[in-house]
């Protein structure tokens, strides 16, 4: 069930609501004014490149979850979605570790799609939608760790599904786990371990922002990896006053921040909203507003929260929609986010929209992030969805285009942003 909210923040007129990589990977902090090249000839993109197409047409409409994400909300405020994909894996087996936004003995039930959530790059091996892996679980398990270790932990608990130890998944195919009870002391991880095969396995780009691997040839050691196939919700029964889920690019997957000191924005607000809300981290590098409006199952899972923090426009500035002919102007993006605010109001999520933040451009791209960033003010008040001043956070007045902080903001940006989330919102939700 949706929380009924009301949101009177300083800057609208008091809304009612029902609520509902490797560094250089990621263009944050690029300053040409070409666009990325592309890689032609495969029938799989020209199939998927079409729905980009047409900006003006409607939004899809998108169709709830069960219940099961009124039950099972996110505890960890790292991002497990999908943005590439593991093109080949025989037996192996992958592992992350997650802290968690409540500790102690919790029921977790763990969520699956077995399809690319947003477009890496210019598309050429993963992009938002590929439905054609096949792959078999042939085993899942979770421990509850102190501590992070380069070997598994001799207690581990079984994940089953459906009360079987492995599972064969089809394209496209949607599933949960069955509940296990983990007791993750404070401070701890949890650690989720499974052994998979199969091909064009959507798995998490960047993952460095914990630590995640894999064991390879019978290795009895974590050798580290940086495309880690991952549930895509680490799932916990538990209450929360509000279920806030932040959807984005790399800049709210927190790419390129200091490794498991968790300190990217999302995560400090996370920290600060403490362990009786749930954060969902939904960013993904690479990902630009085009992905999220084919409004498949990244948004559709994304929408069962009661706030959805939307925050996109750098890649959309940069490289444009997948199948596209580079960077989209203001109005493009303007176009695409109406279709992600027509999902999500459908949907009764409350709305928060971040705007583009500095990057450093050059020009012409510069003039696209001014004149998208005022569009956007317009666009908010129109749909009766806020608008957050993200930019104005990282950079200075004198120099609204230098990105003080980096192109990724760091423990510093996500402090300062973080900071002012809770100033202007804190109120509202009861956390201050």
């Amino acid at each position: 069930m949706k929380k009924a909210l009301t949101l009177a923040v300083s800057s609208l007129t008091a809304l009612s609501l029902v609520c509902c990589g490797n560094k250089g990977d990621d263009p944050g902090t690029s300053t040409s004014s070409g666009t990325v090249p592309s890689e032609s000839g495969s029938a799989t993109e020209a199939a998927v490149a079409a729905p980009y197409q047409d900006t003006a047409s409607p939004a899809v409409s998108i169709v709830p979850h069960d219940e099961m994400f009124g039950k099972y909300v996110s505890n960890t405020y790292i991002a497990t979605g999908s943005n590439q994909v593991t093109e080949s894996a025989d037996h192996v087996t992958y592992c992350a570790y997650f802290p968690v936004e409540q500790s102690g003995s919790l029921e977790y039930c763990f969520y699956f799609s077995n399809t690319v959530d947003s477009t890496y790059s210019n598309g050429f091996k993963a992009f938002a939608g590929r439905t054609d892996s096949t792959f078999t679980i042939e085993s899942a398990c979770v421990s509850a760790v102190s501590e992070v270790s380069d070997s598994l932990p001799e207690s581990l608990t079984q994940v089953t599904f459906s009360g079987n130890t492995s599972r064969k998944t089809a394209p496209g195919d949607c599933f949960w786990s069955d509940p296990v009870t983990v007791d993750v002391p404070d401070g701890g991880y949890l650690l989720w371990v499974w052994t998979l095969t199969g091909e064009n396995i959507p798995c998490t780009q960047m993952s460095n922002l914990t630590k995640a691997g894999a064991f390879y040839n019978g290795s009895d050691t974590i050798s580290y990896c940086d495309e880690v196939p991952l549930p895509k919700l680490i799932g916990a029964d538990r209450k929360a006053k509000y279920r806030v889920a932040a959807i984005g690019d790399s800049i709210t997957q927190g790419c390129q921040t200091e490794f498991m000191a968790y300190e990217f924005w999302a995560a400090r607000i996370a920290q600060k909203l403490g362990s009786e809300y749930s954060f969902w981290n939904c960013g993904l590098g690479w990902s630009r507003t085009s992905d999220a409006a084919l409004c498949g199952d990244w948004l559709e899972r994304t929408a069962n929260s009661d706030i959805v923090i939307v925050a996109f426009g750098t890649n959309d500035i940069v490289s444009g929609e997948y199948g596209g002919d580079g960077g989209n102007s203001a109005a493009e993006i303007d176009a695409y986010l109406r279709k992600v605010l027509d999902a999500l109001k459908a949907h009764g999520c409350q709305i928060i929209v971040f705007n583009a933040p500095p990057e450093d451009y050059k020009e012409p791209m510069e003039s696209v992030r001014t004149e998208y960033n005022e569009m956007l003010k317009k666009t908010c008040e129109e749909y009766e969805v806020d608008y957050f001043d993200f930019a104005s956070l990282l950079s200075s007045p004198s120099e609204p285009a230098k990105a003080l902080y980096g192109g990724h903001p760091n423990g510093e940006g996500g402090e300062i942003v973080a900071q002012a989330f809770l100033e202007k919102y804190g109120t509202f939700l009861n956390c201050k």
